[in-house]
């Protein structure tokens, strides 16, 4: 900040209270950070991946019907190479089964696919499932 004397502007050398009262928020607020992570780092626990399923839509597409569905890892650690496998059957009987391949699903996150099938799900059984992974 400025003064002016006599005309003349010098700088101000004592800090404004806004000044300290941010430099103190901020180091309140890295250091709260800090011992969140460090908290974190130390306390929890690793579990291995959690794989589960949700089916979102089913649509029709130019070359069949598209489903799909999102894949959710409650596990505190990522899960590599995820295969999925869909299946649409009608009856005791397998008309189609499809695979999809995600690279990772990370820890305690969800990623969402979509399995194509040429036959029509509508009124047949639909199942995804996670059928395995490889740790990163």
């Amino acid at each position: 900040m400025t003064r002016s004397e006599q005309g003349r502007h010098r700088e101000r050398h004592d800090p404004h209270w806004i000044e300290w009262l941010t430099g103190v928020v901020s180091a309140l607020l890295v250091a709260g950070l800090l011992a969140f992570v460090g908290w974190q780092a130390f306390t929890r626990e690793a579990t291995p991946p959690e794989l589960s399923v949700t089916v979102l839509t089913t649509e029709k597409t130019t070359s069949g019907h598209r489903v799909a569905f999102d894949i959710y890892n409650s596990g505190t650690t990522t899960a590599a190479a995820v295969t999925v496998i869909g299946r649409l059957a009608e009856g005791d009987r397998l008309l189609e089964e499809n695979h999809i391949v995600f690279d990772y699903v990370a820890a305690e996150s969800k990623a969402t696919g979509a399995i194509l099938f040429e036959n029509d799900p509508a009124g047949r059984t639909v199942t995804i499932r996670p059928a395995g992974y490889t740790d990163p």
